[in-house]
């Protein structure tokens, strides 16, 4: 493992970025460093842009750098489509339209990234990522919390819309942390250097790891999906108060009052 006067001194010849996790403490950054990530990209559920830059900057150093992302929740809940994007300048909110999320994310010249396609009712269909393929920096094309037959329809969607790929281990579990990962050519050494190679769709390749170990904690993950859609949910909706990302919240200075999906 590279220390930090070593990293002064020391190119990498390529960047492998954990693309989307969800967890970020002292515990997940020994994972990923343990197993070889050079960058995470950090995007909580339901947490304002402030405070995920904020934990970034505390767990980044000059082994591991943490980017800031959002997975932002567009549409009501009968229509809901997930967008994650790195780059953002300013705070942008969950529970509001499609087109509203993209036009924000495109006056802030963010990367934009289709996590888990076709995923439940709450990913990009295949004829949405060919729509808006234009729109889109990258499709993902290996989560390890999906099912083998799920991945292989998500690099489908890729390949049949001229979509870039990438991986992640979408750990929301530190175990799961370093799974799965997608490398760059070259030293990308600062969270604005990941959203640019994502941005501007440079060569990449998808890995991840093998055997029964790596399967298990793939389905440790989606088992954990379980806990998310009930009492993690119950307890955000109703015991919780008012979500940090809801439009309407003050942080957000009613900018998003026309977009939004609720009253």
């Amino acid at each position: 493992m590279r220390g930090r006067d070593d990293r002064a001194t020391v190119t990498r010849s390529q960047t492998r970025v954990d693309a989307h996790v969800k967890v970020l403490d002292d515990e997940v950054v020994a994972r990923a460093k343990a197993r070889g990530i050079d960058a995470l990209v950090y995007a909580p559920h339901f947490t304002r842009l402030p405070t995920v830059r904020e934990r970034a900057a505390r767990y980044s150093d000059d082994e591991l750098t943490v980017v800031p992302a959002r997975e932002v929740f567009t549409g009501d809940w009968g229509n809901r489509r997930h967008l994650l994007a790195l780059g953002l300048s300013d705070p942008v909110p969950d529970y509001i339209t499609f087109e509203g999320a993209m036009a924000e994310f495109e006056r802030q010249d963010a990367a934009v990234l289709v996590p888990h396609p076709g995923f439940a009712t709450i990913s990009l269909t295949r004829p949405e990522v060919d729509a808006h393929a234009a729109r889109i920096d990258a499709v993902e094309t290996y989560n390890t919390k999906l099912l083998p037959h799920q991945n292989a329809r998500a690099r489908r969607t890729a390949s049949e819309t001229g979509c870039a790929g990438f991986g992640s281990s979408y750990a929301h579990l530190p175990g799961t942390v370093g799974e799965a990962w997608t490398a760059f050519g070259g030293d990308l050494d600062d969270a604005a250097a990941v959203a640019e190679a994502f941005r501007e769709r440079r060569p990449r390749t998808v890995i991840h790891r093998g055997g029964v170990g790596h399967r298990l904690r793939g389905l440790v993950e989606f088992a954990h999906l379980g806990y998310e859609n009930t009492w993690a949910k119950l307890d955000r909706m109703f015991l919780s108060g008012n979500e940090p990302t809801l439009p309407s919240n003050v942080a957000y200075e009613g900018r998003f009052d026309d977009v939004s999906v609720y009253e």
